[in-house]
């Protein structure tokens, strides 16, 4: 003899993916789905343009830029010697100013160097004059870094020059080593990437719940759709369906990313390595994809009630935003938990439902232990049954307007089976 309960439950079961199958061909199966799963392309190709064109600015500007050294002649040239020496330890982005040497100096050094900082071709940010060991160095309101390079280049030629020449007295034998494990510091990057990548693709790909129901209850599609299928089912069938495309838009450009490795160069390629998860890379991505289903499946769940109560476009976008808003609090409150690993902050913030996705998987960044991450992905899918819960009951109560409604969907459902 056959359980009811289990009968009900595999009809419940059924139902849900009957609406998730028909939320998701009805997603994926038009051509704006393609414009859709381009998007991060099309956003990456604007910001790369208005990047180069800021970087082309910003460059064109700072080869404008100069330091200038005013000193005795003779010993410009190992002034000289001793600024190409200094200039190898920055980045080629960090590097200071060109330096501008003038080994004429006149009577009035400090009138000499002011005038520098009127000049029409050029922009000085300093400017050093006097003698070596008790060197004046005025500058503006921006170079306050290349004053203290001078002060550093003004003593390491003094040192030169009494040592008698700028050759170099010791020759450094460099050797490159590749580490056994990732380093702290990569940990903590590893953890806030995680954070980023969460928070990005929750933001991006969640919305889509609200225009979804907020179009089928204009329609009424929802009141039939309820008079069929128990309201939860309703809702969680939608949100599989949505995260459905989700998980379609992840894998593809998840497949792209994965092969940057394989363009980069060597050096780019080495770097990578040091930034890596404290759990191991398998079992992180693992809890990626986890703490991703909870952290879509509960802010889905929160769109997906606010597309239910919205009837216009106008409601639906108030009361988006303070969700949203609410969503980059629980980023910043995520990435600051990252960033302090074992703090009250940190505890905080992986115990707070709406952070506690973004807070967990930073945790599998930057700690070790696996239980901690069994017991959190429980808490939030409890969370999300919660949500979807008094979502589906707000709807009953607020849109169909039916009490608890719960008798009368059983009712229509009897009916029309």
């Amino acid at each position: 003899m056959s359980n009811p309960q289990v009968g009900n439950t595999r009809r419940l079961i059924r139902q849900t993916m009957t609406i998730a199958r028909r939320d998701f061909i009805a997603t994926v199966f038009t051509p704006t789905f393609l414009i859709f799963l381009f998007a991060p392309l099309i956003m990456g190709s604007f910001g790369a343009i208005g990047g180069m064109g800021a970087m082309t600015v910003t460059q064109s500007g700072e080869n404008k830029n100069r330091i200038v050294a005013i000193v005795a002649p003779g010993q410009g040239v190992v002034m000289k010697d001793m600024d190409a020496r200094l200039r190898r330890v920055f980045r080629a982005t960090e590097k200071p100013p060109e330096l501008l040497l003038i080994e004429t100096p006149q009577a009035d050094t400090r009138a000499q160097a002011q005038a520098f900082f009127g000049a029409r071709d050029y922009d000085v940010q300093s400017a050093l004059y006097g003698p070596l060991d008790k060197p004046v160095i005025l500058y503006g309101a921006q170079g306050s870094r290349t004053a203290d390079y001078l002060a550093e280049l003004a003593e390491a030629t003094l040192r030169a020059d009494r040592s008698g020449g700028t050759a170099p007295l010791s020759t450094p034998i460099r050797t490159l080593i590749a580490r056994e494990r990732t380093s702290i510091g990569g940990q903590n990057q590893a953890a806030f990437f995680t954070v980023f990548g969460i928070f990005f693709l929750t933001l991006l790909l969640a919305g889509q719940a609200v225009g979804t129901m907020a179009e089928e209850r204009s329609n009424k599609v929802i009141e039939v759709l309820a008079a069929a299928v128990p309201l939860e089912s309703v809702f969680l069938g939608k949100l599989i369906g949505m995260f459905g495309v989700a998980i379609l838009f992840v894998g593809f450009w998840g497949t792209l990313v994965s092969q940057i490795g394989a363009i980069t160069p060597p050096g780019f390629a080495q770097a990578l390595k040091e930034i890596g998860p404290a759990v191991g890379m398998p079992v992180y991505i693992a809890l990626f994809f986890g703490y991703f289903t909870m952290a879509y499946m509960l802010l889905g769940a929160v769109f997906l009630s606010v597309g239910a109560q919205a009837s216009t476009m106008r409601e639906i976008q108030m009361l988006s935003l303070p969700i949203t808003i609410v969503q980059v609090a629980m980023f910043g409150l995520a990435a600051t938990a990252a960033s302090q690993p074992g703090t009250p902050l940190a505890t905080f913030a992986e115990i707070f439902p709406l952070s506690s996705p973004f807070a967990m998987a930073a945790r599998a960044a930057n700690q070790p232990e696996i239980w901690p991450h069994i017991a959190a992905l429980l808490w939030q899918a409890l969370w999300v049954a919660i949500v979807i819960t008094i979502g589906a009951r707000a709807f009953r109560r607020g849109v169909l307007q039916s009490g608890s409604g719960k008798m009368n969907l059983k009712a229509m459902f009897r009916r029309g089976g």
